[in-house]
């Protein structure tokens, strides 16, 4: 039995190891801080509603304060990169050398591609790496253009109005046959040959399709659930196995694994009935004394249970439930303040105005009598951040109207 630990000492251990723990540096943000950060997250979620910001930019924020997004584009778009986009948690920016790691365990196959006329597909398949091969990275758009495919496409449902040219290429994406070399401006994914995007070191170690070994394979799980348990700090088997989407019944026994070899000690946390584990690295602060608005897609927020079971805050995004159904809103950001998270605010980038516009600004029931002036700094922050004006609170929830007047 390892040692016991209580509540608050578990939280300050997840929010150091998530890079969360410490008041930002008000130094100009580097490239290399940027780069140091997602090494530290290991991967960050990719998503493309764009109500407030793309969600990938978010994290950094967060933990870095304003920071110049292109520095973010560079390290995923040119070579060697840093990181590179593939299906992780969901469609994420990974470390490149998870990427032969992820391969054997990733199990997606978007039915677009997979139902496809066999035919047609081996002929789109063959086509398209005829012309990556021969090419800078092109969007899906570009690429259809040079092979000449032409169709009917069905507008009657989101996912097939694809082109068959698209759900091609994503199939062999998701098979990790293409990758995405960077994006444009409206957010298409340029591909390339993988062999193109990944570094040197990285290419060639086995081909598409081609079988692994159970070894290798059970070797990749555990190098996996490592990083995701240092990224963790402290977590359950389940908390490990979900970062990556790993299937929790093999990530025991890579947890295993790590226990032997000393990288994970069991420890015992005071209301958490499941076995726990501290990674080695883990340091634990005397004080979190960070504040930061949370991406709904951050990955401190991923694992819903973890994060009640951690801060006794419950989050469900509300976006694709109907308007008049949804509680808090659309687009709704946990604000997190030294180790608590004591608010949460809908947020809306109002591009046309140029202001930030909260939508709703609700306090939790604990939340200090001071949170309203901390939001509202971080508010500021993240106007500024994003090129707007100014800072409008609408009159919706318990805090909107404390909040309007420390903004004032």
């Amino acid at each position: 039995m390892g040692a016991s630990l209580s509540l608050s000492q578990a939280r300050r251990i997840a929010l150091k190891a998530q890079g969360l723990a410490s008041v930002r540096s008000a130094q100009p943000v580097t490239a290399r801080e940027v780069g140091r950060t997602f090494a530290q997250l290991q991967l960050v979620q990719i998503d493309s509603v764009n109500v407030l910001s793309r969600s990938h930019y978010l994290p950094f924020f967060s933990r870095l304060g304003p920071y110049d997004t292109a520095v973010l584009n560079s390290l995923a778009g040119r070579s060697p990169r840093k990181l590179m986009e593939y299906w992780a948690h969901e469609a994420s920016f990974i470390r490149p050398e998870h990427f032969h790691d992820l391969r054997p365990w990733q199990k997606r196959r978007w039915v677009g591609s997979a139902a496809m006329e066999t035919g047609l597909r081996e002929t789109l398949e063959a086509s398209i790496l005829q012309v990556l091969a021969h090419s800078n990275p092109l969007t899906a758009r570009e690429i259809k253009a040079r092979i000449g495919h032409e169709e009917t496409v069905s507008k009657d449902h989101w996912g097939w109005n694809w082109s068959a040219v698209k759900r091609a290429l994503e199939g062999l994406f998701e098979r990790g046959v293409v990758g995405v070399a960077s994006r444009n401006e409206q957010f298409e994914r340029r591909y390339s040959l993988i062999e193109k995007i990944l570094p040197p070191a990285r290419r060639g170690q086995w081909a598409p399709g081609e079988a692994v070994d159970s070894a290798i394979k059970e070797e990749s799980l555990t190098r996996l659930i490592s990083a995701a348990a240092q990224a963790h700090g402290i977590g359950t088997t389940r908390c490990f196995a979900d970062y990556f989407r790993l299937p929790p019944k093999a990530a025991e026994h890579a947890v295993k694994q790590l226990v032997a070899a000393a990288e994970l000690t069991p420890v015992t946390v005071v209301g958490w009935p499941e076995p726990t584990y501290v990674h080695a690295t883990v340091r634990t602060p005397r004080k979190a004394t960070g504040q930061a608005l949370l991406s709904p897609f951050d990955s401190l927020v991923f694992e819903r249970r973890r994060l009640e079971r951690l801060f006794n805050f419950h989050y469900r995004l509300e976006i694709y439930t109907p308007e008049h159904k949804r509680k808090y809103g659309y687009y709704v950001l946990p604000f997190l303040l030294g180790e608590n998270i004591v608010a949460r605010v809908d947020l809306k980038a109002d591009r046309q105005a140029g202001v930030l516009m909260v939508r709703g600004a609700f306090a939790e029931a604990d939340a200090p009598a001071d949170t309203a002036h901390h939001l509202a700094t971080e508010l500021e922050l993240m106007a500024q951040w994003l090129g707007l004006g100014a800072v409008v609170v609408l009159d919706h929830g318990d805090l909107a109207a404390t909040l309007r007047a420390a903004l004032q």
